[in-house]
């Protein structure tokens, strides 16, 4: 019979994890943690409300963004289509036709549900880069039908 050869020390490696030390952490951190979550105070958020501004404006421009991103604005009762680079000079136009202060006009987004936001923030951010003080997004509200 071949004689059998063993090589190396002959003692075999442990394959398992000792968990002990893993356990321990744990805990310590489980007890910190109870210890300073009762000293946690928590921080009172001021979200923004909505309500009316201080002062209603005298005239009210309204700018439309239909699908595949037309663009119209409508004042008193007319409505004008118009490119995205064209619509600060016709709205400015029109500030100068009513020779009404800047601060007492306004400039109300409407979209419909369907149009990519993409849409309706770059029309915004179009405006308040030119100047235009006051801008906000119309709302419809459903009445449950």
């Amino acid at each position: 019979m071949p004689a059998v050869t063993h090589r190396g020390r002959g003692r075999r490696g442990i394959n398992e994890i000792n968990m002990v030390p893993f356990i321990d952490v744990m805990l310590v951190l489980l007890i910190i943690f109870m210890v300073t979550a009762p000293l946690i105070t928590p921080s009172m958020i001021d979200l923004p409300s909505v309500g009316k501004a201080a002062r209603q404006p005298d005239q009210v421009i309204e700018v439309i963004v239909g699908k595949q991103d037309k663009l119209e604005w409508k004042w008193q009762q007319n409505k004008h289509p118009v490119a995205l680079k064209d619509l600060v000079d016709s709205i400015g136009q029109a500030q100068k036709d009513a020779a009404i202060d800047p601060s007492r006009f306004a400039v109300v987004i409407s979209a419909d549900k369907t149009i990519a936001y993409e849409s309706v923030v770059k029309v915004m951010d179009t405006l308040q880069r030119a100047g235009i003080q006051r801008v906000g997004l119309s709302v419809q509200l459903n009445t449950g039908n």
